[in-house]
């Protein structure tokens, strides 16, 4: 599935916060499911017990009475689902009645063995951020860097999943909105998304209807927002979500989510970049003898030119990993300028320097390429030290 993916929430408990009730009939829960994915949803994400704050559990047999029913009605009706459970036993069951992927909002820790599950079926495991069961999560909502702590703590979770035999590509990632979270840490974790995105893993935003979007769409008295009316916020959220990069979005409203996206995409698909990154790779003084100017002599005898490149891109993923294939090889790069350098000869540095600026950003992880020429040894009939040019290009 290539982003931003819709994925409609199918809860088929009488006690979730939005509709809890709603669908807990089989007829009633698959009606609905076929409807969401006829409104665009990519994958249905069925659940049988409820993660609101405060929910007490249910034993993993009501669970799987709950879902099986609904997931092999919906499997057989070709809808991609995602199970959403934090049981292997449930996972299980659901896999091998058509489910797909496996979203386990516990980040593999309620379940030691939910692990080989995902491994033996080799599905795509959504791992969100977690800190404990719905009963006492809101307890557990303390964080000195909210950010920096879940982005920690997400990338143990991808450890120990990876050391488990799961393929790297089959990890997503979800920030967990409103678990072990208070408002103030959801709206960080919303500001600073592409934290999270540049670890390298899909991330998916789960912020439908939730109660930080009703407290701040509160109004006088005090109260927040009812749960039916928070789709506004909810869709403008999502929007925001994957102009950072998101892969998807967990929803209730399918129709206007894609409704929304629709006109995302419309507009060009805009991306937010980050105001806070300040990664970079710096090439200087790659010195090599090229034939460009705008006079035969120097075509004929060629003269030294020297590269200097910087380039603005997310080493998160690299410095997470320590793999040279997260990030961009400079020895490569260097090597790849150095040909352009002593190639084909043009007449203005202008014109190498922006050809040299095209080159970096054929990587698409760099955002921003800035190169300057420099041309010492310029037919210039007085005396100087340097002329240079410098071109800084963005990606669209």
């Amino acid at each position: 599935m290539s982003g931003p993916v819709v994925m409609g929430v199918l809860n088929v408990t009488p006690d979730s916060f939005s509709d809890g009730g709603r669908y807990s009939s089989v007829e009633a829960a698959v009606e609905h499911g076929i409807g969401m994915r006829r409104d665009g949803a990519d994958i249905v994400d069925i659940g049988g017990e409820s993660t609101r704050p405060g929910a007490e559990r249910v034993d993993a047999s009501t669970e799987i009475a709950r879902v099986l029913p609904v997931v092999r009605a919906l499997a057989a009706a070709g809808v991609p689902i995602s199970i959403d459970t934090t049981r292997a036993a449930v996972a299980e069951a659901a896999l091998e009645a058509g489910a797909t992927v496996v979203n386990d909002v516990s980040g593999g820790l309620a379940d030691s063995g939910m692990a080989a599950v995902v491994a033996a079926a080799g599905c795509p495991w959504i791992l969100m951020h977690w800190r404990g069961h719905s009963r006492a999560m809101n307890q557990l909502a303390v964080y000195r860097d909210v950010v920096a702590e879940v982005r920690a703590e997400l990338l143990d979770r991808v450890a120990a999943a990876e050391a488990a035999g799961i393929a790297p590509e089959r990890i997503i990632l979800d920030p967990g909105i409103g678990f072990a979270k208070n408002a103030d840490h959801n709206w960080a974790l919303s500001r600073h998304l592409d934290v999270l995105i540049g670890l390298g893993y899909p991330v998916l935003f789960g912020a439908s209807r939730k109660s930080y979007l009703g407290r701040l769409l509160a109004g006088p008295d005090g109260a927040p927002r009812p749960v039916g009316e928070r789709e506004a916020a909810t869709l403008a959220a999502n929007v925001l979500a994957v102009s950072s990069g998101a892969w998807g979005v967990r929803v209730h409203d399918v129709r206007a989510t894609c409704d929304a996206l629709a006109v995302w995409r419309a507009s060009g698909g805009p991306r937010f970049t980050s105001e806070t990154s300040g990664d970079m790779i710096q090439l200087s003084g790659l010195r090599v003898r090229g034939r460009h100017g705008v006079y035969d002599f120097e075509r004929a005898a060629g003269q030294d030119f020297v590269i200097d490149v910087q380039l603005e891109l997310d080493l998160a993923p690299a410095a997470a990993r320590d793999d040279v294939r997260d990030t961009v090889h400079y020895g490569e790069l260097a090597g790849r300028l150095a040909e352009m350098v002593a190639g084909e000869p043009v007449n203005l540095i202008e014109t190498l320097a922006d050809r040299l600026a095209a080159a970096c950003l054929a990587d698409d992880r760099v955002a921003v390429a800035t190169v300057t020429v420099h041309k010492p040894q310029a037919p210039i009939p007085h005396e100087f030290t340097d002329v240079a040019v410098t071109l800084r290009r963005s990606r669209p």
